[in-house]
């Protein structure tokens, strides 16, 4: 059961992803969240906040499963490595509307706020691969030390340039199957290419 703030935040999600910041007025969330305008200033205090407690929300999402990894005992530091992979592959496909807003932001955002906010939000995850590189590389399972702040734009870029072009990849290979059957092939195969990828800049090794 969500929240009738969290139900706020959804909406607006939607709203901002499909027309921008500048393009979504506050009368339009709340139309869409099937609540009094007057909600918004009493959860929010204005659209901007609003707009800022999204970013928060979802990026906080984000850093708690990427260190709630890192603190695992039962898995080994490529095992972190791919289940890192693993859900954020899975939030940028179930989250679509929230990362073409942050594709946006990357490029246009004028809201310090936000802006400091991502950054100390990327560094958090530098941290992380960081940390799991350095006790891999110590034991031996790592043999090759990659810059880590190009390791995070390898998995992250990859990610999003490829989810940005799943429809043209589509019609480029001509696949007739039902969306949701293709995504979830694509999605996989995305997956498995980002691991590829990163056993070789890591020099892992599966059965070393």
């Amino acid at each position: 059961m969500i929240s009738k703030e969290e139900n706020i935040l959804f909406a607006a999600e939607k709203l901002f992803a499909e027309k921008g910041f500048e393009g979504t007025s506050t009368r339009e969330i709340a139309k869409a969240a099937n609540v009094n305008i007057s909600m918004i200033s009493y959860y929010f205090g204005s659209k901007e906040k609003l707009y800022e407690k999204l970013v928060e929300y979802r990026m906080n999402e984000g850093q708690f499963f990427s260190k709630d990894i890192l603190e695992r005992t039962d898995m080994n530091e490529w095992e972190k490595i791919a289940r890192i992979v693993d859900q954020f592959t899975d939030r940028v496909r179930h989250h679509k509307c929230f990362y073409r807003i942050m594709q946006r932001e990357q490029l246009h955002t004028q809201n310090p706020h936000i802006v400091e906010f991502l950054k100390q939000t990327k560094i958090g995850f530098i941290a992380v691969y960081s940390k799991i590189l350095e006790i891999g590389l110590e034991k031996g399972i790592f043999t090759k030390n990659p810059p880590i702040y190009l390791l995070h734009s390898t998995v992250s870029g990859t990610l999003f340039y490829a989810s940005n072009a799943k429809e043209m990849y589509k019609e480029f290979l001509n696949d007739t199957n039902a969306e949701d059957v293709f995504e979830e092939k694509y999605y996989t195969e995305l997956n498995k290419h980002i691991k590829y990828i990163l056993k070789d800049l890591l020099g892992y090794e599966e059965n070393k």
